[in-house]
């Protein structure tokens, strides 16, 4: 099985960022307490959310491991990181936005500056 979604999985308005790419390719996938989702978690995710919120397009990238916060590209805000606390009631679910991947990543490393892992 294949680590990320491939093209036959993700909707055809998608593909992922050179950013992301970027980092995947340097084997940067574990800024504990933010993981990069791989394999069958990814896949579980990626089903899991279009049942949860059914009106929004979102592909899945990244989770908190302290908290139900996941990082997703969403096809209406493209570009754009948008992280929701999943399993929240759909309109409640959105925590915050940023405007692109490298500024995710900024917040993610600091975050892991922060962790103490507990």
């Amino acid at each position: 099985m294949d680590k990320f979604l491939t093209k036959d999985e993700l909707p055809e308005w998608f593909e992922y960022p050179f950013e992301f790419n970027r980092i995947v390719e340097q084997g940067l996938l574990d800024f504990d307490p933010w993981i990069i989702l791989q394999g069958e978690r990814l896949r579980s995710r990626y089903d899991g959310i279009k049942s949860r919120y059914p009106s929004r397009q979102l592909v899945p990238f990244a989770r908190r491991e302290d908290n139900d916060d996941i990082a997703y590209w969403d096809k209406d805000k493209p570009g754009r990181v948008i992280i929701i606390h999943d399993f929240a009631n759909e309109g409640y679910e959105n925590v915050i936005e940023f405007s692109g991947f490298w500024d995710w990543l900024r917040i993610a490393l600091e975050a892991t500056i922060e962790y103490d892992g507990e």
